[in-house]
């Protein structure tokens, strides 16, 4: 058994990064979240054959993007990368732009102002974009779906908000949530080719997480729905049933 400290568990490639498996991390009754069953990344848009080859072993049937439709135009994803697996388009894409390149033109030279759009922007991710993590969850729920992975364009943000809403589901503990989020600083690798288009003080909001933007989501979420409970069984879909249902699938 994995001990948190080990967690999470990291797939290398030469074309994508911030890859992990969601296994490991404890929820409740001693149980703990499977292995091999959901991943998270970055986008997928640059594999190499040898990525191809390190991603068969994962027996991936499904792939779900997150990223809207002008991300997917500027780094389409190669139709031939995954033989056989399913990829599922689910867009989150909130009108004041999700994009690191949409934000920085909107907030200049300042880091209050690039903090305000990323607080907006994960309010819109959880509320206006319920629909998109409930079809996620959904997938999650079909055993022929699973191994499930699901990303964005840098997998820290959109993703990270998913991958929480998930371990939260589980009954997973609030520190490791917050410790699989947090894992963005050091697992994405995307950030250096981005970081010289930027302000520096812009620069450090935009191409890391911050667990203040997490915390944030969260309150949202109960600010709009009196609690978490409210919310996965309401817009997420997750009632009672379906809860036992997704936890038996990916606990053990």
């Amino acid at each position: 058994m994995a001990e948190v400290d080990e967690l999470p568990r990291t797939i290398a490639l030469e074309g994508a990064s911030n890859l992990r498996d969601l296994g490991g991390w404890p929820a409740a009754d001693g149980a703990r979240v499977r292995f091999g069953e959901v991943f998270r990344s970055a986008s997928l848009g640059r594999l190499t054959e040898t990525d191809i080859t390190t991603l068969a072993t994962t027996r991936l049937r499904s792939v779900v993007d997150l990223r809207g439709a002008h991300e997917q135009d500027r780094a389409p994803a190669r139709p031939d990368a995954l033989p056989g697996v399913a990829v599922h388009f689910l867009p989150v894409d909130p009108s004041l732009g999700v994009s690191l390149h949409d934000i920085a033109l909107a907030c200049g030279d300042s880091a209050e102002a690039a903090m305000a759009l990323m607080r907006r922007a994960y309010a819109a991710y959880v509320l206006d974009w319920s629909h998109q993590y409930a079809a996620l969850f959904g997938l999650l729920l079909e055993e022929t779906r699973r191994p499930l992975l699901f990303h964005c364009t840098a997998g820290k943000d959109r993703t990270g908000l998913g991958a929480a809403l998930l371990l939260a589901a589980l009954g997973v503990e609030p520190e490791a949530i917050r410790a699989d989020y947090l894992a963005s600083n050091r697992l994405w690798l995307g950030a250096a080719e981005i970081a010289a288009l930027l302000a520096p003080a812009v620069a450090d909001v935009l191409l890391r997480v911050h667990g203040e933007l997490l915390d944030g989501a969260f309150a949202a979420i109960r600010a709009a729905h009196g609690s978490l409970d409210a919310y996965l069984s309401g817009p997420i879909g997750l009632d009672a049933a379906r809860r036992d249902r997704l936890r038996a699938a990916l606990l053990t």
